[in-house]
């Protein structure tokens, strides 16, 4: 089984309905974990950014949200945080924290970071691979 740290760019691609980049690729690593393919890794602050743009940015009312909250919590995901030193030294490089702790995370597990971020792409991208992987 292959372990996968995920952040919030390809996670909510879960969840929208509207065609967008990269939703063929995540719903393809979806499927995958749901076979029991792939173990998802990821830390706790995912949900709290999955929700934040279905509620803010996709405009989802409390009753959408609600049902949004409960999937997550049954994803059954493995839930770590990552070191905060980790966190720090990749904030220093240039991302945010939230955007750190996703690639801290993925040094502490041994696991790679699937990510559709360009941010977290260029500056980590000895750690992250893109959602979409180059022809």
């Amino acid at each position: 089984m292959t372990d996968l740290v995920l952040d919030a760019s390809v996670l909510l691609k879960w969840f929208v309905s509207a065609p967008e980049r990269g939703r063929e690729e995540a719903i393809g690593l979806r499927k995958e974990f749901e076979a029991g393919l792939l173990s998802v890794v990821v830390p706790s602050l995912i949900f709290l950014e999955v929700l934040n743009v279905a509620g803010r940015r996709w405009g989802w009312h409390e009753d959408a949200l609600a049902d949004l909250a409960s999937a997550l919590d049954e994803l059954g995901f493995d839930v770590r945080e990552p070191e905060l030193a980790s966190v720090a030294a990749w904030v220093a490089r240039g991302l945010t924290a939230y955007d750190a702790a996703y690639v801290a995370l993925a040094e502490r597990s041994g696991a790679e970071l699937v990510s559709d971020d360009g941010e977290i792409l260029h500056v980590a991208g000895g750690r992250a691979r893109p959602l979409i992987r180059p022809a």
